[in-house]
């Protein structure tokens, strides 16, 4: 796993850090599940959220009140009964002492989510559990408005291709816009992911947004919890 920060400009700290997958030659996640047969998913999905937790456990800091949450992504077309698929996370969340209430789970597919009421009941459960649920690559392929129709998260993570060059692009700061007045309605907080400017997290935060994570405050450190780069560091300061 590698591991990378989400920073809350609200109170200029690291909110959290999302697990990302990684191959043991530092391969990305897409290439590591291109080998993993639809068999395979579910006991893949289970290893790699106990993984996930026992290396949060020994990286973040435990022992103040406030640990960083950990974001998780989950394959919902894995999940065959919620319940008994969040033995194996709670278990290893019991054994490492992470609390559960520091676990975000999000969920997105590349393939549309086949049982809608099978999906609403992974996140009720989940909720139930004290976890917090969150929507993946908001804004791209299946993750849009018709799945925010259906399921109300505590989180959705704004896709990067939504965002890009949002600074100079009038349509996806329309869009962004109407997205915040949305989430704001249904009490939804927003992320914006692969943020890579100055720009472009300046032109969010004054939209409303107050979670970013990308390669502009930080690139994915290999079992390890990188630093944010000075240019990150010196943007959540508050101004003099």
């Amino acid at each position: 796993m590698a591991f990378q920060p989400i920073v809350d400009a609200n109170t200029a700290s690291v909110w959290g850090y999302e697990a990302l997958i990684r191959g043991t030659a530092g391969e990305g996640a897409g290439a590591i599940m291109g080998r993993v047969q639809p068999e395979q998913r579910y006991k893949f999905d289970q290893a790699c959220r106990v993984k996930a937790i026992d290396l949060a456990a020994r990286l973040f800091p435990l022992s103040d009140g406030r640990t960083p949450r950990l974001s998780i992504n989950f394959l919902p077309n894995a999940v065959y009964e919620p319940a008994a698929c969040l033995r194996a996370t709670l278990a290893a969340a019991r054994k490492s002492q992470f609390p559960r209430e520091a676990i975000m789970f999000e969920f997105t597919e590349n393939e549309s989510v086949r049982d809608t009421d099978h999906l609403r009941s992974i996140i009720s459960e989940y909720r139930r559990q004290g976890f917090t649920t969150a929507i993946d690559d908001f804004g791209a392929g299946y993750a849009g408005l018709s799945l925010l129709a259906d399921f109300q998260p505590d989180l959705i993570k704004l896709d990067m291709e939504l965002i890009r060059d949002i600074d100079t692009n009038k349509a996806r700061q329309a869009i962004i816009a109407g997205v915040m007045q949305i989430a704001g309605a249904l009490d939804i907080t927003v992320l914006a992911e692969g943020i890579e400017s100055e720009a472009e997290f300046r032109v969010l935060r004054d939209a409303g947004v107050g979670l970013f994570q990308g390669y502009w405050f930080a690139k994915p450190g290999f079992e390890t919890l990188p630093a944010l780069s000075n240019a990150g560091s010196q943007a959540l300061r508050p101004a003099a």
